[in-house]
């Protein structure tokens, strides 16, 4: 799922040869990010579209040979000034008159073109890691270059290096060359991920056209042709250029700097792409280049005047966080009376905010969706959590600008984020941008690799999990407070990888221990008789409760429990079962079951599972660990390959010797029938769970405002 859809897209076609393009967001300065090179397509450049688009008007363009442009076996299509021009003719296409030109690589071939022969229409260039013909010459690279139609010294199998910059090779190993060059790119450690993405994209071509798009006629033919176009460039000029580029010499950008006048950004330890590898940091070098004189008026308050404020982000996959965070918000104002609270925060959670009468920043409306991103990567019970997260990386960039953006304009003395991903992982990576005290939130601790993933995912996980370790220890700072929302011994057994940290003992030295936090305190629930008539169950009545939370996760669960439902009514005689599909499932979309009663969303929900006899649950921490702590009996259905509902949350209710964990694949309709029938009113004997974390959470947090 994509952070941001285009407002417009269409093609433009010249000689024959059509080109795709999209356009984002309105108004002034119109960003162009231009294509780089037929071996990616305009995708690339998918963390910097969400945040430019907010900011004013994005088009992205499919070169020739990629995307959803067309491939063209004629090679004068790739032509420097062929695709120059098509470039102006998406110019021309939106009606825009004059851009901003973003160029990546090979594309600076074509924005020097432009800015130099088409200065009305240029604004301003930014060139990214370019790669033009200037010195140092002479570089493995250049060489290869020259060697491209030699034929191959000998089996594939011993070419290494640029040496695989070669026409046969590509021919017969293409996929061998894209592996070997994407991992060229990116030098940065932990780019596992932007590898991934660039080997898909680059697959998505094929070896003949990028055979055509390096032996077609050019333009730029040398550092004499640079010069002389540079010299003819009269826009602002940045060259962004990471040190470590192992594609394009560092130096070449510097050389570009000063041709052009322009203001070279050196990314120390970067490599060729840092708008992927990096993106908050390009994010806001593109901005602030393209940055008009404020046509608004602006204010500024006084340390002494201003009023304490606070800023509280939600995680929005499940409804869990929303009840345990409202329920710690509560507890810190009895702390600090004067505290007032924004909440950046999106479907679902907004839902419970607004019913506890929480103040929702107006920015949420932009966020981008995260549990529909979630739902979109499931299939039948079914979601491999960790890969999701993965691909989730555009959408996790483009909501931490936006607090980026909330909090520069906020003034805010504190950041509270409970598993709000983004901010946690982007602060560290910037942590110049930490701007509040921050205190994080989260309940479990370390990527687990499924065993069906194998040795990659295991490697995978590891590689994850060591980037994390290595943020928190070089910037224990970002962190004012890290709160564990739990008990240490809630803390799975076991290693974050192979020659890696116990997590339990790398966890008690970082982390504060809340305990667990139900949001309400479940005394006040133990006259369960006065609660059942309150919620309308009658004293002589068997209630099954069924709920999967606030995703569209559950939706198979929910209609494997209904076909199970005749059967367990003939087992218990007059059985009530009742279905909370939750905000994200309609309730049109289930069967009709005879005897079974579906709702949507439920408010306090915690108050009916505490009066059912039995529910049958998905396995999140939440709504488990709220059954527990009103010890009621509950068949719980982890999620297939779902690493934190089958390991983290598995273990802490074996902990509380809580539920009834089931496997949805052999859980046929039948055997859900016995086992509602074996579990349904059962006396149990779970640990106690403590109802003061909330204050615990609280007050640990209010020791750094």
């Amino acid at each position: 799922m994509r952070a941001r859809y285009p407002d417009l897209e269409g093609y433009i076609e010249r000689d024959g040869v059509r080109i795709f393009y999209e356009v984002f967001g309105q108004g002034e300065p119109t960003f162009v990010l231009l294509p780089i090179w037929s071996l990616l397509h305009s995708r690339a450049w998918k963390a910097q579209v969400p945040y430019l688009a907010r900011h004013g008007r994005v088009i992205t363009m499919d070169g020739p040979g990629n995307g959803r442009s067309d491939r063209p076996a004629d090679v004068a299509a790739y032509a420097d000034a062929a695709i120059a021009a098509d470039v102006l003719a998406v110019l021309d296409a939106t009606g825009t008159e004059r851009a901003l030109l973003v160029a990546l690589s090979r594309g600076a071939r074509w924005a020097l073109l432009l800015a130099a022969e088409h200065t009305e229409r240029v604004a301003g260039v930014v060139f990214i890691g370019p790669a033009l013909p200037l010195p140092p010459l002479g570089t493995p690279r250049d060489a290869a270059v020259m060697a491209f139609d030699q034929p191959l010294p000998g089996p594939l199998a011993g070419i290494e290096g640029w040496g695989k910059w070669n026409r046969d090779y590509w021919l017969h190993d293409y996929r061998g060359f894209v592996e070997w060059f994407c991992a060229q790119i990116f030098t940065e450690a932990h780019s596992t991920k932007q590898i991934e993405d660039s080997v898909g994209w680059a697959l998505e071509t094929t070896p003949e056209t990028l055979v055509a798009t390096v032996t077609g006629p050019d333009q730029i033919t040398g550092q004499k042709t640079v010069r002389e176009l540079a010299k003819r460039v009269r826009c602002p000029v940045l060259v962004i250029h990471g040190d470590q580029d192992a594609v394009v010499p560092y130096e070449r950008g510097a050389t570009l700097a000063e041709l052009t006048g322009g203001v070279l950004m050196t990314i120390a330890n970067g490599g060729h792409c840092p708008q992927a590898r990096d993106p908050v940091r390009v994010n806001l070098l593109l901005r602030e280049f393209a940055r008009p004189t404020p046509a608004r008026t602006l204010t500024w308050t006084r340390g002494h005047g201003r009023r304490t404020r606070a800023l509280y982000i939600s995680s929005p996959i499940g409804l869990g966080h929303a009840q345990r965070d409202v329920a710690i918000a509560g507890e810190l104002r009895k702390l600090r009376p004067e505290l007032e609270i924004d909440w950046l925060a999106q479907h679902p959670v907004t839902v419970v905010l607004e019913r506890h009468g929480e103040r929702i920043h107006p920015a949420s409306a932009q966020l981008a969706n995260e549990s529909r991103h979630i739902e979109s990567e499931s299939a039948e019970h079914d979601l491999h959590a960790f890969q999701a997260l993965r691909r989730m990386d555009e959408i996790l960039v483009a909501n931490f600008m936006l607090f980026h953006d909330v909090v520069r304009e906020g003034q805010y003395d504190l950041v509270i984020g409970d598993e709000s991903w983004e901010v946690d992982y982007f602060l560290h990576e910037n942590p110049e941008e930490k701007r509040a005290a921050y205190a994080w939130l989260t309940d479990f601790v370390g990527y687990l690799p499924m065993a069906e993933g194998g040795a990659p995912e295991a490697a995978l996980t590891a590689d994850y999990n060591t980037e994390m370790l290595e943020q928190i220890e070089r910037y224990p700072r970002v962190r004012d407070r890290a709160i564990f929302v739990g008990d240490a011994e809630d803390i799975v057994p076991g290693t974050f990888g192979p020659d890696l940290p116990d997590i339990r003992t790398w966890t008690e030295r970082h982390y504060d221990f809340a305990g667990y936090i139900t949001g309400f305190d479940p005394a006040e629930l133990a006259n369960r008789a006065a609660l059942r008539a309150e919620l309308g169950y009658r004293p002589d009545e068997q209630v099954c409760l069924v709920a999967v939370g606030g995703s569209g996760v559950g939706h198979h669960l929910l209609r494997r429990v209904l076909l199970a439902y005749p059967a367990a009514r003939r087992q218990v005689p007059g059985l009530r079962m009742i279905i909370v599909s939750g905000p994200r499932i309609d309730p049109a979309s289930l069967p009709a079951v005879d005897g079974v009663e579906v709702r949507a969303y439920v408010p306090d929900l915690y108050r009916h599972l505490a009066a059912c006899d039995l529910a049958v649950v998905q396995g999140g921490l939440t709504t488990a660990m709220e059954l527990t702590a009103n010890r009621r009996p509950f068949l719980y259905f982890p999620l297939k390959q779902h690493f934190e509902q089958n390991f983290h949350v598995r273990h802490r209710l074996q902990r509380y010797g809580a539920g009834r964990c089931m496997d949805y694949d052999t859980a046929t309709p039948q055997l859900i029938a016995v086992a509602i029938a074996e579990e349904i009113g059962r006396t149990v004997n779970y640990r106690p769970v403590a109802s003061d974390g909330a204050a615990r959470a609280a007050a640990l947090i209010a020791e750094i405002l």
